[in-house]
């Protein structure tokens, strides 16, 4: 039913602007109203704070469907759960009622703050610093890659409180956007997801109070680990999504094109390659959903299942949307049809919360 609803939702509500979205380059404003209007972007917030309660697998479902459309509105409700589940792990309930709440209602978008210009698979290499004075936190640095940065209130920072303990002197903190010394940097130009903004944040002199620390002090790079074991396996439900859109419109394709005097979905050679999207895609979908369950339970063989379902959905993406562009042809390649748009819209699943180069890494040192 959940999956029925946030169909109906992305084909009728989002899909039409997708591609407007894309070539502009603009937020999908209508997509984020559709998606508040129907209590859909941000499902994940628990019941006690004022959000639907859904538990990981209902959230994947969520993200797949809309990424199924446009590839960048699947990044609303993913980057609200990056974004706030720091807080929903290790913040305090103070932090809890007074973040979540809006977050729940839709008067705000949350996103998450680690990477850095020297800091990107190295993490706790970050130079962003938090000074504490009196009941106050000061901040100082520049944070790069920001999914969402300038459309989101809240962020989730990380910063090094002791520089003398490397991933164990790094806390996490809350900052809003008016918070006096935040600014952004121009959108970044990019390849795909061109309607979800990548920006740089800069901290200067940004003064909090101190119970906005997110956990204890010292805490905030574990936490920021923990948050990504959970939040990968939405990275790998977008991949899905992207994947399915592309093998649903190849298929459709391959059946009205012909060549030969007959549909070009008669060929074997055509039949077998979206027999390999399909199979690879639905081998992606189960792994990720085991995935989710894992995430649902906390149970301890998480990291890897996490990193796997990334890592696999994302390769299984990429691959998939190229070889949709390959069965339309010259036409694929084109902008008048939307399988270029989910091709480059895949890339990035292969790159953010970790390449997947160090998805292996993670998974190697955490084979079940």
């Amino acid at each position: 039913m959940l999956r029925e609803t946030i169909r109906s939702l992305a084909e009728a509500k989002i899909a039409p602007h997708a591609a407007a979205v894309d070539e502009e380059a603009r937020f999908p404003q209508e997509a984020l109203d559709a998606l508040v209007a129907s209590d859909l972007h941000a499902v994940h917030v628990p019941e006690e704070y004022g959000g639907a309660g859904a538990d990981a697998l209902a959230t994947v479902i969520v993200i797949e469907e809309v990424a199924r459309v446009c590839g960048s509105s699947s990044l609303i409700p993913a980057v609200n759960k990056l974004g706030s589940l720091p807080v929903i792990l290790s913040g305090s309930e103070d932090l809890k009622k007074k973040y979540l709440g809006p977050l729940a209602k839709g008067d705000a978008m949350f996103s998450y703050a680690l990477s850095e210009p020297d800091a990107g698979s190295d993490a706790a290499g970050m130079k962003t610093k938090a000074v504490r004075d009196g009941d106050f936190w000061v901040l100082n640095g520049v944070k790069r890659w920001i999914t969402n940065a300038g459309e989101s209130e809240y962020y989730t920072v990380m910063a090094v409180t002791d520089p003398t303990k490397r991933s164990k002197g790094i806390s996490a903190f809350v900052v809003e956007k008016s918070d006096p010394g935040v600014s952004f940097g121009a959108p970044e130009k990019k390849l795909g997801i061109k309607g979800s903004p990548t920006r740089e944040v800069y901290l200067d002199n940004v003064r909090i109070p101190a119970d906005r620390m997110i956990g204890e002090e010292g805490t905030g790079f574990a936490t920021a680990m923990k948050t990504l074991d959970h939040t990968r396996i939405t990275i790998a439900a977008q991949a899905i999504g992207i994947a399915q859109g592309a093998l649903d419109y190849a298929k459709g394709y391959v059946q009205e094109r012909k060549q030969f005097g007959k549909p070009i979905g008669d060929f074997q050679g055509v039949q077998f390659m979206l027999a390999d999207m399909a199979m690879k895609l639905e081998a992606a979908r189960q792994l990720t959903y085991a995935a989710a369950a894992k995430s649902q339970r906390l149970d301890g063989d998480l990291t890897f299942f996490g990193a796997a379902a990334k890592c696999f959905a994302s390769d299984v993406a990429m691959e998939v949307t190229t070889d949709a562009v390959q069965l339309l042809g010259g036409y694929g390649y084109t902008r008048d049809y939307p399988v270029e748009r989910m091709m480059r819209d895949a890339k990035i699943t292969q790159i953010y919360e970790g390449t997947n180069q160090v998805q292996r890494i993670v998974m190697a040192r955490n084979l079940p």
